[in-house]
């Protein structure tokens, strides 16, 4: 290779048509899904401290705001239920006028075009905020993977397009695919135990009671067990890797990446957003600039795509 000062790097920087010319990693509204959250009642947008622009929505307001993200050409959505009553076994995860059926329906029916993808988990349902079935303090795999194939039967009886189990117990995406061949399964392959899902719990009404999640989320300092995970999840029929949280695990997004040749995504977690909203809320950043700055980042670690709570901000800027 030639060397300074026959090679000049400067040279395609020059004007924005030649960087976009040789651009090697393009953000667009293909790749961002918006999560939403369901919640029961009737002209209900309900905001969430720190996390400016996302709130509990009703079911109405849950189908204006996906004919908004429709309109601007945001193409799918994530849903997450906050029932009425929580109980000791999560019922309201499963059953069919559920939170997340009845806005799976109403979804289908007021805005077709929209891909709706479900989280299948029970934390939301459960009175103590886990997981999965608790037992002697302990989160019990088999019976939690059970309860999650119901629920993920459910979701697709209502007009679910894909599921998306994020409980993290082993066996349950092989359950589930055996319950739903034809249902496409975004698995949460390596999902974490962060710091950086405190927004989330909030939003979501489903922080633990007592203990954490350590049980069953991943280490934070482990990767090679991420590769493991993925692996296992797509013998047993996943469709699509995901990674959670994106900004911290870019280098697991990167080695899952290079290691399977399947679909990769990534979930730009609400601590994420949160940190750059108060960020340029406090005047040290723009947030548009840092916003679209973290998510090609994302891009360029591997992800064909994200699921992030500034895809309808997206949509106006792009």
């Amino acid at each position: 290779m030639s060397s300074f000062p026959v090679t000049r790097l400067r040279r395609l920087r020059r004007t924005e048509t030649l960087r976009a010319l040789v651009r090697e990693s393009r953000l667009s509204l293909d790749d961002v899904v918006m999560p939403l959250f369901a919640c029961p009642g009737e002209g209900i947008v309900r905001p969430v401290p720190g996390l400016e622009g996302i709130a509990q929505r009703s079911i109405d307001e849950i189908v204006r705001e996906g004919s908004e993200l429709s309109a601007l050409g945001v193409r799918a959505v994530l849903l997450f239920g906050i029932p009425e009553d929580k109980d000791e076994e999560g019922s309201g995860a499963w059953v069919p006028d559920g939170i997340v059926q009845r806005a799976l329906r109403a979804l289908g029916s007021e805005v077709p075009e929209l891909t709706l993808i479900t989280d299948v988990c029970l934390c939301e349902y459960r009175s103590d905020g886990h997981c999965g079935v608790l037992e002697g303090g302990e989160v019990v795999n088999d019976a939690t993977v059970e309860l999650l194939v119901r629920t993920a039967a459910s979701h697709v009886d209502a007009g679910a397009d894909v599921v998306a189990p994020s409980d993290m117990m082993d066996g349950r995406v092989g359950a589930i695919r055996t319950a739903l061949p034809h249902t496409p399964i975004i698995a949460y392959a390596a999902k974490y135990a962060s710091a950086f899902y405190g927004p989330f719990r909030a939003v979501a009404e489903s922080a633990p009671s007592t203990g954490d999640r350590r049980g069953y989320q991943m280490d934070p300092a482990n990767v090679r067990e991420a590769l493991r995970e993925c692996e296992l999840d797509l013998g047993e029929g996943a469709d699509v890797l995901m990674v959670k949280p994106a900004l911290a695990y870019l280098d697991v997004i990167r080695a899952v990446r290079e290691r399977f040749d399947c679909p990769v995504a990534a979930y730009n977690v609400s601590g994420e957003y949160a940190m750059v909203k108060a960020a340029a809320a406090a005047g040290h950043l723009d947030e548009r600039a840092a916003a679209l700055e973290s998510l090609v980042a994302i891009k360029r670690a591997g992800a064909d795509f994200m699921f992030t709570y500034w895809a309808k901000d997206v949509a106006r800027w792009l």
